[in-house]
């Protein structure tokens, strides 16, 4: 047999040499793919990935501006910054937020009652920026925290400025105050632009002037260790670290004039009330007061649920503006609006003798509408109607307008609507009428307007509701004539990087050029004759004045004399009274009355008669306006409505640039 040949070497090695080269290119290919992708890496991207090396161990911290002064007109400051310690965190760098929180509950740098709305705005921020989670640290705290300091990657204290309100209370209704950044500001704010910042204005100018007070962040680059830890910058081979310093907010100017806020607030010290004052030629806002009031220092520093619950569950209500929310009936104090109403439609004769008696009744009707305290008035004008206040004549009219025509008549006061002031949180009161009462009540008995609705909203009483402001918005219309100013609260913006003041012009909303010569004649000298005759209601407080002044007493009657076991202020004490049940007494005034610069309205609630609860809080407030040190009125360059008054002297303004009698002179005019 010839041998079988099993193997084929040659054919082996040719498949060998064929999976060797393969494989080889495969190699080759492959260190190409590498050194190609090294190339990438290290040639054409190295700028890029040298960034983020770099960035591995350098944050970007931003600087917080500093918030912008709030000063009153003449220069004072009101609201400035203090430079405190916060405790921040960088959601980023925190392993575990609930346990490092709870620890921070356990050292007692955190309440555990705030720990859940306090996750809630960390979660709601940008993983990378800086929270303050606590500001205002004291000394003690920052030393505790400093021992534990290794125990808590990621939070860190930082140096920081807060504001600061060096006077407390002092115009707080105006200006407001700050509080920490909420989830629910987070909706409406840039992020970036707040980031790092602690604080957003949250009522009065401070949330209205937002904008301009909170200023340009900055930003400054940090060398930081694993843990986020700032480190020394290692000389030379270190990289070079930028810092982009921040705007400061811009300085707002008052028209507040923080003398006569100081006497205000202290005339309200233990009463339930309010008292706005203005310029009735410009409709700056003088004064604003309401008592009770609270610390805003509380809420700028962090306040704790404890504190904030104390001021809530408080039954004075010290967060509740008064000045601007408190809706209530006006008593009185609406008759010289609806006596100009009547004249201007002629429903009555100013000079026509009208018997008023003991009390009204509607033709028809057996019910009696009696006066105060059941006096007897007889036969009276106009004038004299006022300068008593005599309720019966007043029902009489508002019989004789109707509901059709004081519903339309008293709007042109800004009754019924905001006045427009340059705050939030301002409520319209309520112009009552029949289509108003059809719509608001359910049962169909209760939609009918009656005449004794009409009857006594000549009064101010019944369904009618006015604030403090929008009766001192009135009585500043009733000074100007008709002239209707917006009433404001910031007159000026000064430029944090210039220190130019730009001036905001006054805005003329209105003229009531309908009403007559002889009508606005008749209604004020009736209200100078309530503080200047012997039967005026406001006589015996007011009439040692040295200048005249035109005013209106008012009485809100909460519920009936029945109910109070009352009939009049001397039977409060006798009888025993609940203050709760007394009447609101309301006063409104300008002076002085033949060239106004001031008008006033006051609410002392549950003081029982405007003419003795609410009047003298009226007198000394426009005494310390408009009298010097000698008791002698200041001199006044003249009646205009852009015009002020001499005595207020230009001052320095935070120490930066003066409020110079060149720069007032200045301000834009119409």
């Amino acid at each position: 047999m010839s041998p079988v040949r099993i193997k084929d070497h040659w054919r082996e090695q040719r498949m060998f040499i064929r999976r060797a080269w393969f494989a080889g290119a495969l190699m080759v290919l492959a260190a190409l793919a590498v050194l190609g992708r090294l190339y990438y890496l290290q040639i054409i991207r190295q700028h890029y990935y040298e960034v983020l090396s770099l960035d591995n161990g350098v944050r970007t911290v931003p600087i917080p501006a500093a918030r912008g002064l709030i000063l009153d007109r003449n220069g004072e400051v009101i609201a400035s910054n203090r430079p405190t310690f916060d405790l921040e965190l960088t959601p980023d760098e925190v392993p575990a937020l609930e346990v490092e929180l709870e620890h921070l509950v356990r050292l007692g740098l955190l309440q555990q009652a705030d720990l859940p709305e306090l996750i809630r705005t960390i979660r709601s921020h940008r993983s990378f920026d800086t929270v303050p989670i606590r500001l205002d640290l004291s000394a003690d705290e920052v030393a505790s925290f400093a021992v534990h300091r290794y125990e808590f990657p990621g939070i860190d204290i930082n140096p920081r400025q807060a504001r600061w309100y060096p006077f407390g209370g002092l115009a707080v209704d105006a200006v407001g105050y700050v509080g920490t950044i909420s989830p629910s500001d987070l909706a409406h704010i840039n992020q970036a632009a707040y980031a790092g910042t602690a604080v957003i204005g949250k009522t009065g100018v401070e949330a209205a002037y937002e904008k301009q007070l909170h200023g340009t962040n900055g930003y400054r680059q940090i060398l930081v260790n694993a843990l986020g830890r700032p480190v020394q910058r290692p000389g030379a081979l270190g990289r070079e670290l930028r810092v982009e310093p921040p705007t400061p907010g811009d300085d707002v100017i008052l028209s507040i004039d923080a003398k006569v806020q100081r006497v205000a607030e202290s005339l309200l010290k233990g009463h339930d009330g309010a008292v706005v004052a203005l310029n009735p030629w410009n409709g700056d806002v003088i004064a604003m007061a309401s008592s009770p009031s609270f610390d805003p220092n509380l809420f700028a520093r962090g306040i704790t649920e404890k504190q904030y619950r104390s001021l809530v569950e408080d039954p004075r209500q010290p967060l509740f503006n008064r000045a601007l929310r408190a809706e209530l009936p006006s008593g009185s104090t609406i008759k010289p609006a609806l006596a100009l109403g009547a004249l201007t439609d002629g429903v009555i004769d100013a000079h026509q003798q009208v018997l008023a008696g003991y009390a009204y009744h509607l033709p028809g009707s057996a019910h009696l509408y009696h006066n105060a305290m059941h006096e007897y008035c007889g036969e009276m004008t106009m004038r004299t109607a006022i300068i008593m206040s005599c309720d019966v004549y007043f029902y009489r009219l508002a019989h004789l307008m109707g509901i059709d025509r004081i519903s339309s008549w008293l709007p042109n006061f800004d009754f019924g609507r905001p006045t427009g002031i340059d705050i939030p949180g301002e409520l319209p009161g309520l112009v009552p009428s029949k289509a108003w009462k059809a719509a608001h009540f359910r049962n169909p008995a209760q939609r009918e307007w009656f005449p004794g609705d009409t009857v006594i909203l000549g009064i101010g009483q019944g369904y009618f509701l006015t604030t403090p402001l929008q009766l001192a918005h009135y009585t500043a219309m009733l000074a100007a004539r008709g002239l209707n100013f917006k009433p404001r609260l910031v007159t000026g913006i000064r430029d944090a990087r210039t220190g130019q003041i730009h001036w905001k012009r006054p805005v003329l909303q209105g003229n009531l050029s309908q009403i007559s010569p002889a009508s606005w004649d008749v209604i004020v000298r009736a209200m100078i004759g309530v503080t200047t005759k012997p039967r005026g209601t406001a006589y015996w407080q007011l009439r040692d004045s040295t200048y005249p002044i035109a005013g209106k007493t008012g009485t809100a009657q909460l519920v009936s004399e029945q109910a109070k076991g009352a009939s009049n202020e001397e039977s409060y004490k006798a009888k025993g009274t609940l203050e709760k049940l007394r009447d609101d007494a309301w006063f409104i005034a300008f002076a002085p009355a033949d060239a106004p610069r001031i008008a006033v309205a006051v609410l002392d609630e549950h003081a029982g008669w405007g003419s003795t609860g609410a009047a003298p809080i009226a007198r000394k407030i426009m005494d310390a306006y408009l009298l010097g040190p000698d008791g002698k009125l200041l001199a006044h360059p003249g009646r205009g409505p852009y015009s002020e008054p001499s005595n207020l002297k230009p001052r320095a303004l935070a120490g930066v640039a003066p409020l110079t009698p060149l720069q007032r002179a200045t301000k834009p005019q119409p």
